[in-house]
């Protein structure tokens, strides 16, 4: 995300759900390395299960994938000569699920970032290292040069740029979540808004957002009711409870949270997106290498291929995050401007 309070409300949004015991042990600090999230002997080779070892949060599917040879030569010689490609995944200590946790093996990194990972790998023809770390130690790793990549939910901003380079891979998206039963939807539209009763995190890029929404809504003599909960479980009680119309919140929590309400009373959905990034520009998200490693590009490749192989489309299925798609891969696109990085 592209501020820390929003990554803070990313993990608290993506722990709402009621069923959240269920997942308290997958949840705990890990630390080490993990090469796969498969349970041990039933990946075929050239297959990357995605979705594995999720506890309920994903849905488990065998990809085959092989080296394109064609994309592999574009990497660093360093790189390709090692046969590895170091992934840092910022998870520590709690994990932030569905993009990262521990797996219900208690010990193996899963989560839609780690997955994307391993597919970049074999495409590469590599072997996909993961380390996972602490959000800030990521950072640490690439300008050492003991990470090769991250992948790890970073937004793609100008301030950013500076240091890292880029390669796009989903979009940086906020959206409204409601119980299933409800037929509101936002569709794009602020003013859709008018006289709901909405939850948000304070101090967060979408409680600005929100709040700009209702100053103008204001203007035109109309209402929007802005909600505050101690913590994201007290706000899934609250829209259970229907003390409120919707929450708004990082898109991957609220995905997280659909799954873990299904099949439940307490069933909710996704009402609409919005960009984490305002109005004027789509945020992405992107897999962050040290600038000038030389590692963007092979990787933008990568991503596109598994997007043209119709991969891309399954491993964002598995995991409930469709609606966070891109049509293509770009190395250092637009990103959020240095006023608001």
């Amino acid at each position: 995300m592209h501020t820390l309070s929003l990554r803070s409300s990313l993990i608290r949004g993506v722990t709402a759900s009621a069923a959240v015991a269920s997942l308290a042990i997958g949840l705990a600090a890990c630390g080490g390395d993990s090469d796969a999230a498969s349970r041990s002997g039933t990946a075929a080779a050239g297959t990357v299960t995605v979705g594995a070892l999720s506890n309920g949060a994903g849905k488990e599917t065998g990809l085959k994938v092989s080296e394109v040879k064609s994309i592999s030569a574009g990497l660093p010689a360093e790189v390709a000569e090692r046969g590895t490609l170091v992934i840092g995944v910022g998870a520590l200590p709690a994990g932030f699920p569905p993009l990262a946790y521990v797996g219900d093996d208690q010990k193996t990194l899963t989560g839609a970032e780690p997955d994307l990972g391993r597919l970049v790998a074999a495409v590469l023809g590599l072997r996909a290292e993961i380390k996972n770390s602490t959000w800030e130690n990521m950072f640490v790793g690439i300008d050492s040069g003991k990470v090769d990549v991250a992948l790890s939910n970073v937004t793609d901003t100008e301030e950013r740029k500076k240091k890292y380079e880029f390669a796009s891979y989903r979009q940086d998206n906020l959206a409204f979540e409601v119980a299933k039963k409800s037929t509101w939807n936002f569709e794009g539209d602020y003013r859709n808004l008018a006289g709901k009763t909405v939850a948000v995190s304070a101090g967060t890029n979408q409680e600005k957002i929100l709040l700009e929404w209702k100053e103008k809504l204001a203007k035109d003599g109309k209402t929007l009711d802005v909600k505050y909960y101690r913590d994201s479980n007290a706000t899934a009680l609250a829209l259970a409870g229907g003390k409120i119309d919707t929450s708004f919140g990082p898109n991957p929590g609220i995905a997280y949270h659909i799954t873990q309400t299904a099949n439940t009373p307490n069933a909710t959905r996704n009402a609409g997106k919005f960009s984490g990034a305002g109005s004027t520009l789509q945020g992405l998200i992107a897999a962050t290498a040290k600038k000038g490693s030389g590692l963007a590009e092979p990787i933008a490749a990568a991503v596109n291929h598994l997007i043209k192989s119709g991969q891309y489309a399954q491993w964002l299925a598995a995991w409930n995050l469709s609606n966070e798609a891109v049509d293509s891969s770009r190395v250092d696109p637009p990103g959020l401007p240095l006023d608001n990085s």
